[in-house]
């Protein structure tokens, strides 16, 4: 509703100084992509130093909970807000049909149904994969499991009764467990890097809509305390990021493309923003500016919050077997997770 007060009218003409605007600007560029890179590469960087550790599993995890709580605070406290505040302006509530309907939530909700059905699609899609392969398997193989299972027949004949009863029982209910086993751990691998993915495009997408915002602006009083609560921004939402990467055990080269687009992605925004305002003199205050900036957040928060709730929270929260086996371990982590949501909502003081 700022947008239709006169009382500050001084102020706010003060405020648009397109020269030092630009040049905040430009100086943010250099300092978000430092931020971001720093902020998404750390926990990559740990994961490869640290792997095989005995405290390496058992970290990542604490990261990851540190990463669940960063995105739904970027979510709840940061997106969301903002989408309700663009559509809620006065030159846009007082519009038709803006003023009906509350098009925020709508685009919350189509957001976290949109990421329903990418992750059900995902999952059913390595499911069936996974059932196929096991369904059709060479004669070989099964000819090299009876194998062994005829060579401990004959054993048990030759050995009479002591102790070898079952023991064909036992190899194949091994191998059946061990099958079980790392197909569980193939597919939660798979899952992992969905999660990663999607993430990922939530987040990007987020990051675009600050930087598009920030490049249009003209108002240096705004961009200023913007920089520094970005750059923190960055930081503690590429250290999310990158450990949800880290434990996803990509490949080198998905990894650094991974690193990379997220952070140039803010940077790419202002840049863009900046061309946007010069060749058109869109404003960032513009009622289809605020329209677009509000229904882009609310998709936007709609994504992350179910990434959030769901992908991240729940699957360690209730389905991760090292955090069910130990009660300190899980306390930990629900630290890890207020500390991460308490550290991203601060910066809404700021930005």
């Amino acid at each position: 509703m700022s947008g239709c007060d006169v009382g500050d009218a001084s102020r706010a003409q003060w405020c648009r100084n397109g020269a030092a605007a630009q040049q905040l600007k430009l100086v943010s560029i250099g300092i978000i992509l430092v931020t971001s890179a720093v902020g998404i590469s750390s926990p990559v960087v740990l994961a490869r130093v640290f792997e095989g550790k005995p405290a390496y599993g058992r970290a990542l995890l604490l990261i990851k909970c540190f990463a669940a709580g960063v995105v739904l605070s970027t979510a709840l406290v940061h997106v969301l807000p903002d989408a309700f505040d663009a559509l809620a302006d006065c030159q846009v509530a007082a519009r038709h049909p803006w003023r009906d309907f509350p098009f925020s939530g709508l685009l919350t909700l189509i957001g976290a149904l949109l990421a329903l059905l990418v992750d059900v699609v995902a999952t059913s899609h390595a499911v069936a994969g996974s059932a196929g392969k096991q369904q059709y398997q060479p004669v070989e193989l099964e000819e090299g499991k009876r194998k062994p299972a005829a060579a401990s027949v004959s054993a048990v004949a030759m050995g009479g009764c002591h102790g070898h009863h079952g023991v064909a029982d036992e190899q194949e209910g091994e191998e059946e467990e061990g099958d079980q086993g790392s197909e569980e751990e193939r597919l939660a691998k798979l899952k992992q890097r969905m999660v990663s993915q999607v993430l990922e495009i939530g987040i990007v997408f987020h990051s675009v809509i600050i930087g598009v915002t920030m490049g249009m602006s003209q108002n240096q009083c705004a961009i200023r305390p913007l920089v520094v609560a970005l750059a923190f921004h960055q930081i503690f939402e590429g250290l999310g990021l990158g450990g949800c990467i880290a434990q996803a055990g990509f490949g080198f080269g998905t990894v650094a493309y991974m690193c990379l687009m997220f952070s140039v992605t803010t940077p790419m925004g202002i840049i863009l923003g900046m061309i946007v305002f010069y060749m058109t003199g869109y404003d960032d205050s513009n009622p289809n500016a605020l329209i677009s900036e509000g229904l882009l957040g609310s998709l936007s928060a709609g994504v992350l919050i179910y990434m959030a709730l769901v992908d991240l929270i729940a699957v360690d929260f209730f389905h991760n077997k090292a955090m069910s086996s130990s009660s300190q371990l899980k306390k930990a982590c629900y630290v890890a997770l207020v500390l991460g949501s308490a550290s991203m909502s601060i910066l809404a003081l700021w930005a």
